[in-house]
């Protein structure tokens, strides 16, 4: 269960990235109503996962997360550069996402 919450922590803080981005665009109701969700929902089901799984390990795995979800949110939705070395990287912290799970 811990590993689904961090998981989902995860999702949520692409969720908050992407509502800063909305924020930037165009500071609406809806558009901060994102950004605070996302955020305030992936610190909690951090808080969650961290009971089970140790700091170190949650907080890699749940930036990771974030990481790759931000980087391929605005490859795909907003139009920033696909890059072979940023795909390369991307992989890189998936290898080590990966890696931290199957050592803990």
């Amino acid at each position: 269960m811990a590993w689904v919450a961090l998981i989902l922590a995860g999702c949520c803080e692409v969720i908050g990235v992407t509502g800063i981005t909305l924020v930037n665009q165009k500071p609406s109701l809806r558009s901060w109503l994102v950004l605070a969700g996302g955020f305030t929902l992936s610190f909690l089901l951090l808080s969650v996962a961290m009971r089970e799984i140790a700091m170190g390990t949650a907080y890699a795995v749940w930036t990771g997360i974030g990481t790759v979800g931000g980087t391929l949110v605005g490859m795909l939705v907003h139009g920033e550069p696909r890059d072979k070395l940023r795909i390369v990287c991307i992989a890189l912290v998936i290898v080590s996402v990966v890696g931290l799970k199957l050592v803990s």
